[in-house]
C-alpha cells in the first residue's frame, strides 16, 4: 500500500489530488467529466488524466463503470479517502451559544448546507464575538459568525478582516430591547445600576448609547448572567436579546429611546460570516455554501417544523 500512496507525489498522483476534489461533488452514480475535458481544465495531457484515474482507483477511492459512448460513471466513491487524497479536511466556524432558536437554526442551516460541498464544516460555540474573533486570529477557527455591527466594529481596528456573507436583518437575533427588574420601570433613568457585558460588542455599545447623557452606574456583566442579576435586582435594566422567552415572559422590556441605540440596532440583528482576508481557501468554501438555503433551513427551526443539529 505504501507503494501505492507513493503515486500521489509523481505527476499523475499530482492531478489525481485535483481530479479527488472535483469527484467529491460528483453523485455517486453520476458521469464523471470527459478525459479531454478534465486535460483541458488542468492543463495536462490525456494520458495524465487516465493515470491519475487508475490511481484513485487503486487506492479504492472510487469504482468507474465505463459504458462506451455513454461516458464512464462513477459507480462508488470513499468520500473519507477523497477527502485524504486531495488535501481537504473540515473548517472550523465560531458561532455564539445556541441558546436561542434563531441561533439554533442558523447553526442547523449551516451544517447541513455544507455537507454539500468539499469542505465539511463544524462548529465551535463561544460567548462574546471578542473571543470568537481571538480563535480566528489564533487560527482555531477558520471562519466566525457574529452580528454586522461587531464585525464592522472589529475590522476598523484589523485590516485582514472581511465579511463574506451578509444574512440580512433579522437573521441574527430578532431585535434587542432594554429589560428592567422593576416593572414599574419602562426606560432608563437616573441613578440606575446598567449591566453592562464588554466582551459583547453588541451588548456593550447598545447599552452606552442608550445611557447616554443619564447619570448610571455600570454594572460589568458576563451576558449569560442578565437573567440572574435582573431576578435578584443586582441590576436595575440591560440590554439583551429580545430573542430569551423566560425573560420576556419574566421582566417588562422597554424599546430604545436613544436614536443612535435603535439605528445601531438593525446592524445588531444581522448576522454575517467574518474571515481573514488572506485566506483564500476559506474564502472559497464559504462562497459555495447556498445561503437561501441556509436561512429557509433556519426558518424552519424557529417554526419548529425542523428539529436542530449542530
Amino acid at each position: 500500500m505504501s507503494r501505492i500512496w507513493e503515486r500521489l507525489f509523481s505527476k499523475n498522483g499530482l492531478a489525481a489530488r485535483e481530479i479527488a476534489k472535483k469527484l467529491l461533488l460528483l453523485d455517486e452514480g453520476g458521469r464523471i467529466p470527459k478525459v479531454s475535458d478534465l486535460a483541458q481544465e488542468l492543463g495536462i495531457g490525456n494520458g495524465t488524466v487516465q493515470g491519475a484515474l487508475k490511481v484513485l482507483e487503486k487506492l479504492h477511492a472510487i469504482k468507474l463503470d465505463a459504458r462506451g459512448h455513454l461516458g464512464t460513471f462513477l459507480r462508488k466513491k470513499d468520500t473519507i479517502l477523497l477527502k485524504e487524497i486531495a488535501g481537504v479536511g473540515k473548517l472550523v466556524g465560531a458561532m455564539p451559544l445556541p441558546y436561542s432558536a434563531m441561533y439554533e437554526g442558523l447553526a442547523t442551516g449551516i451544517i447541513e448546507v455544507s455537507e454539500t460541498i468539499v469542505n465539511n464544516i463544524d462548529l465551535v460555540y463561544m460567548r462574546g464575538s471578542k473571543q470568537r474573533l481571538e480563535s480566528l486570529k489564533a487560527r482555531r477557527s477558520d471562519f466566525v459568525v457574529m452580528s454586522q455591527l461587531a464585525a464592522e466594529t472589529e475590522m476598523e481596528q484589523e485590516d485582514n478582516l472581511e465579511i463574506i456573507v451578509n444574512f440580512g436583518a433579522n437573521t441574527y437575533v430578532s431585535t434587542h430591547q432594554v429589560f428592567f427588574s422593576n416593572k414599574q420601570h419602562t426606560k432608563i433613568e437616573d441613578g440606575m445600576r446598567i449591566g453592562i457585558d464588554y466582551t459583547s460588542v453588541d451588548q456593550s455599545q447598545l447599552t452606552l448609547l442608550e445611557c447616554e447623557g443619564y447619570t448610571v452606574s455600570f454594572v460589568p456583566v458576563n451576558y449569560m448572567q442578565l437573567f440572574d442579576m435582573l431576578l435578584n435586582e443586582h441590576i436595575d435594566a440591560a440590554v439583551w436579546n429580545a430573542d430569551e422567552n423566560r425573560s420576556k415572559e419574566t421582566f417588562t422590556t422597554g424599546e430604545f429611546q436613544s436614536h443612535k441605540a435603535s439605528a445601531l440596532a438593525l446592524k445588531a440583528s444581522t448576522a454575517v460570516i467574518l474571515v481573514e482576508k488572506d485566506r483564500e481557501d476559506v474564502h472559497s468554501a464559504i462562497k459555495e455554501l447556498d445561503k437561501d438555503r441556509i436561512l429557509e433551513i433556519q426558518q424552519k427551526v424557529i417554526n419548529k417544523e425542523k428539529l436542530p443539529h449542530y
